[in-house]
């Protein structure tokens, strides 16, 4: 689920998305410049902003996460602590790392990201095929719960919905190319009240089954228009080549962008009509 590959269309770096630690992650995907999580942050962040918890008056609580395709915990790093992308592949690619067995890893990362706690950290469940990239996360406390379940393929567990039945915003990095209306449907209809989904989706497909699905919860999607997100560099001209054709089959340009040598995404939105009317995206991403 950490993947966003089509079968035999890009070049496959499946077994990073299941080892005991993030290390072989960090290692393979630095040299092609992986960088979603990076834009998802302030994104993530701005979301969050309008959705709560208001002022101090309110008692309201932090709003709870439900990430999508998780993996390690990336971007639940991210989003609660004093930390950058960049700071992480500098983390994970050091002596230090490198020469460090998983347990040992584990435990440097939990004084890693208590000492670089944000204070207005929130609560972040985590949802992902990948039981060892669950486990990690859990194991380093970036996740508050983690779900190592593909609901693609089967129905989520009670667990799961009782963790989820009160997240406000669900994200997702990576993975769209994988998933269906069957992993959404049901975390939306055991939600105790209304969700906000935020997407970075490739070009290269459709997010119209999964943005149906939402609108049949009463989620009305919104899909930034004013940019799109750099992804990664391609391996070589054939996911290029891939690419550049996959995008235009999409309805998209690829001029300027897949064109010069990156997937990009696109960022969409979703969520109840009426909240969708007072504030567009755009607002949000750019107060």
């Amino acid at each position: 689920m950490s993947s966003d590959r089509p079968a035999d269309t890009m070049t496959p770096f499946d077994d990073a998305y299941d080892q005991p630690d993030p290390r072989a992650y960090f290692r393979e995907l630095g040299p092609w410049g992986y960088r979603t999580p990076h834009h998802a942050q302030s994104v993530f962040r701005r979301l969050l902003t309008a959705l709560g918890p208001g002022s101090p008056e309110e008692e309201r609580p932090a709003p709870t996460v439900l990430d999508i395709c998780c993996s390690y915990g990336i971007n639940a790093a991210l989003l609660n602590h004093h930390l950058t992308l960049s700071d992480l592949y500098t983390h994970y690619t050091s002596e230090r790392a490198t020469a460090s067995s998983t347990a040992e890893l584990i435990s440097w990362d939990r004084d890693f990201y208590a000492s670089r706690r944000r204070p207005d950290a929130v609560p972040v469940l985590g949802l992902d095929a990948a039981p060892r990239a669950i486990a990690y996360a859990r194991a380093v406390g970036l996740l508050d719960d983690g779900f190592a379940e593909n609901l693609e393929t089967g129905a989520p567990s009670p667990a799961l919905l009782r963790a989820a039945r009160d997240v406000r915003l669900i994200t997702l990095t990576g993975g769209a190319s994988f998933l269906s209306p069957r992993t959404f449907a049901p975390l939306l209809t055991g939600a105790a009240g209304p969700v906000w989904v935020a997407a970075f989706v490739l070009r290269t497909g459709s997010y119209a089954p999964i943005a149906d699905c939402l609108a049949a919860h009463g989620l009305t999607t919104e899909k930034h228009t004013a940019q799109t997100y750099p992804q990664r560099r391609f391996t070589g001209e054939q996911e290029q080549r891939y690419a550049i054709a996959a995008t235009r089959a999409a309805g998209e340009d690829p001029e300027g962008k897949e064109s010069e040598g990156s997937f990009h995404t696109a960022l969409y939105l979703s969520r109840p009509a009426a909240e969708a009317g007072g504030s567009p995206l755009g607002a949000l991403l750019h107060p």
